[in-house]
């Protein structure tokens, strides 16, 4: 895992630290992973900040999940108020999901007019595999070579990101995710005659070809973001061979992007089916799956499906409060304007570090890349960087295939003078690994 905590350094920590560490791993097991050199031990949160024992704020530039922030009092009084009312499933009739699903369908291409409620993405991606497959009567499914869907069997299949001890399905197959070239070709058309392969070797081997599933900003790749617009080729590739779009738009989504509120809007296509996850709920286990009506219909007739809680009353609460948040604290306009703000820091620092590569992004979802003398990854520099901001009290990741990319993915609400902050920490960070 990038930037997890090497467990053979436990004699390293402190005292009460290494009993954490230690009772994790016994009760735990030896799956779970902490991050950082030296782990955190969080008690509190509040808005872009989580707090430490000992009252210390860290800057959260990391967690999308709690989108809106952390405990956000909107969200949490309406959580509140409906789970001493009620909370069941999706049985019984009730207008209050319908209600929300109205809005939320609002925020999509009029043909995106269905919504199906599960628990969590993996869920929900698992859903959009199977509505997939239904549709087509086929079974090949496209990924990045470095994409994470979620941990539910089926879609682990797909998650290349998982090692390799974690085989993918062998009616999987991955094409090179879609970074500018040195020699400048079309980044668009490259990524579209790479899925067309694709399609053709899952068609010659007699698997058929379903969907092409894509993060849409490409967060484990390296969060990839530029030119707006390069989906639309290999989206044209998919439809003319009979396959479905899948935008799973559990990272990018929910106004994130800045100017839209889904990620693929960034690049003029309309997908079939469209994930979301917990962010839709501030971290709620709240997920759905849009899709375009005549996509789904042959498998509500067919097929059977239930999720016991998804949709249930109380996260249908957190996630209309989610959308008032959005919507009430303007927070689209905001991940545009702070985004841009971001953006223009963390160039002006990249112009005077030839170590530091390739700053991008789309609102409040950033990347930037870490290279060595040669222009080569470094993913020992991104590393450093990442626990040199920790020690000052910021918390980040880093990501992509080579691990040299650092993520920047703070919650909605991050103002610039939040951005401020990262930005002489991170300044601070590089300087200090010269």
């Amino acid at each position: 895992m990038v930037n997890g905590f090497d467990q053979s350094r436990i004699n390293e920590l402190e005292p009460a630290m290494q009993a954490i560490v230690r009772r994790r791993t016994n009760t735990l097991g030896p799956a779970y992973k902490l991050f950082y050199n030296s782990p955190l031990e969080i008690v509190r949160g509040e808005g872009v900040h989580l707090y430490d024992k000992s009252g210390n704020a860290y800057l959260d530039v990391y967690n999308n999940v709690p989108s809106v922030g952390h405990c956000h009092p909107h969200v949490v009084a309406a959580v509140t108020e409906q789970l001493a009312t009620l909370n069941t499933h999706t049985r019984y009739a009730g207008e209050a999901i319908l209600d929300y699903s109205d809005r939320l369908l609002a925020t999509f291409p009029d043909e995106l007019s269905n919504v199906m409620y599960t628990c969590t993405g993996s869920e929900a991606n698992d859903l959009a595999l199977r509505v997939a497959r239904h549709r087509t009567k086929a079974r090949g499914i496209i990924v990045t070579e470095y994409a994470y869907h979620g941990t539910t069997a089926s879609i682990v299949d797909i998650s290349t990101t998982m090692g390799p001890n974690v085989p993918i399905g062998i009616d999987v197959r991955t094409v090179p995710a879609p970074i500018p070239t040195p020699d400048g070709r079309d980044v668009g058309e490259v990524f579209a005659r790479n899925v067309r392969a694709a399609i053709d070797d899952l068609e010659r081997h007699g698997i058929g070809f379903a969907a092409l599933i894509v993060d849409t900003i490409f967060s484990t790749d390296g969060v990839l973001t530029e030119p707006a617009g390069f989906l639309k080729a290999a989206v044209d590739v998919v439809h003319a061979a009979g396959g479905l779009f899948i935008a799973d738009e559990v990272q990018p989504g929910f106004a994130r992007t800045g100017r839209h509120w889904w990620g693929f809007a960034r690049h003029d296509v309309l997908p079939d089916l469209v994930v979301m996850g917990k962010p839709m709920g501030n971290g709620l286990p709240i997920a759905a799956m849009v899709a375009r009506p005549d996509v789904l219909a042959e498998f509500g007739e067919q097929t059977r499906y239930f999720n016991t809680f998804g949709g249930n009353s109380v996260c249908i609460a957190a996630a209309n409060a989610v959308l008032d948040v959005i919507e009430n604290e303007g927070l689209m306009a905001n991940c545009a304007e702070v985004g841009d703000y971001l953006l223009d820091g963390l160039r002006h620092i990249a112009d005077s570090d030839d170590r530091l590569h390739g700053a991008r992004g789309a609102g409040l979802f950033l990347g930037l890349d870490f290279v060595d003398a040669d222009g080569a990854p470094d993913p020992q520099l991104a590393l450093a960087v990442v626990n040199g901001l920790r020690e000052r009290r910021v918390l980040i990741g880093a990501t992509g295939k080579d691990a040299n990319s650092l993520k920047i993915r703070p919650p909605l609400p991050f103002t610039k003078e939040n951005a401020d902050t990262f930005l002489e920490a991170f300044g601070g960070a590089v300087g200090a690994t010269r």
